[in-house]
């Protein structure tokens, strides 16, 4: 049964109520809290891709082409093609020698709106390098250029370094192969439909890589990781809830669309994954900072910088106060 997560109000009356579930796992991968159903099946959609990420920077990519830390983040990123984005995106086509004409995701304008404003602004025009997944598709493209695959049907998922993706998926959740079930994302890529607990031990291995016996994918997940919390922006940009929360270095988090969230915490050697049901992402900093608050999280000064960065009150078109949200949620320890 799914949980009421958030509820709107409008002139005191609820609008609207967003239901979703949450899990929480430990080390062992044991669920420890939950609001709804832990094991509800979604699609990962871009929380994926740091996990996407491991095969290429386990196979030698960064010594090989002379990758820079940035240049790492931006593979695991959903990023809104703001500026310094795009100057990252293009520094590695210059060090792969890719094409921007070799990805397969749609040409799209930047989802950063200023950015927009400004490629609309000099004539420009949509670009492949412009979509938010363009980043993990440059990084699976050099990884086929560096192996010697065929670069065409890169994102197939009988390619070689799609079957590859998913057997680290399937180590990394703790699943079989077999149990992960496939669909196609917004980008053209494989999506993989599972667990949320299959997610949160993910992300308890992506934020405690010791749990991970296979060294070279050990360390692996150590260079992702750094470079996903030394350089936040590159993973989000301006607004977006992964990039606040990754400036913890404590922190690993990447969200997917349609309402899907993950993140990671060290210290306390948790693995957390929620879903909202409707696709919203408007209530994922509420969520967010509503978990770590019920689990007496430490770091208070990110809780008070979220509860100020993603606000509970409901403003209009013209910036005026209309309404308020507030999460109702309560983790239930399992």
């Amino acid at each position: 049964m799914e949980s009421v997560l958030v509820k709107e109000y409008r002139a005191g009356i609820m609008e609207c109520a967003h239901y979703g579930h949450i899990c929480i796992v430990n080390d062992q991968g044991e669920i420890t809290a939950a609001a709804g159903d832990p094991d509800f099946v979604t699609f990962t959609r871009s929380a994926a891709k740091p996990l996407q990420a491991i095969s290429a920077i386990r196979g030698g990519i960064v010594s090989h082409y002379g990758l820079s830390e940035k240049e790492i983040a931006i593979m695991t990123a959903s990023h809104l093609a703001q500026p310094d984005h795009v100057e990252v995106l293009e520094s590695i086509m210059q060090k792969t020698g890719l094409s921007e004409m070799e990805l397969i995701c749609a040409p799209s304008f930047p989802l950063n709106e200023e950015s927009k404003e400004d490629v609309l602004r000099h004539n420009g025009s949509k670009r492949r390098l412009y979509h938010n997944c363009s980043g993990k598709h440059l990084g699976v493209l050099a990884y086929c250029k560096m192996k010697g695959y065929l670069l065409e049907g890169y994102a197939e998922p009988e390619h070689p370094v799609q079957q590859e993706i998913i057997e680290t998926m399937s180590m990394m959740c703790g699943i079989e192969p077999q149990q992960i079930r496939l669909g196609t994302d917004g980008c053209g890529f494989p999506v993989f439909a599972l667990p949320l607990s299959a997610m949160a031990a993910a992300y308890a291995k992506l934020a405690c890589p010791d749990l991970i016996a296979d060294k070279p994918t050990r360390e692996a997940v150590k260079t992702i990781t750094q470079a996903m919390n030394r350089y936040p922006e590159m993973v989000g940009g301006s607004g977006r809830v992964d990039s606040l929360i990754l400036q913890d270095p404590n922190i690993v988090a990447k969200g997917g669309f349609k309402g899907v969230y993950c993140f990671g915490l060290k210290k306390e050697r948790l693995g957390i994954a929620f879903k909202v049901l409707d696709g919203s992402e408007e209530e994922w900093g509420w969520i967010v900072e509503s978990i770590l608050v019920q689990i007496g999280y430490s770091n208070r000064p990110l809780i008070e910088q979220m509860k100020e960065s993603f606000t509970h009150d409901i403003y209009n078109d013209a910036g005026k106060q209309v309404g308020y949200a507030e999460t109702v949620f309560q983790l239930q320890s399992q």
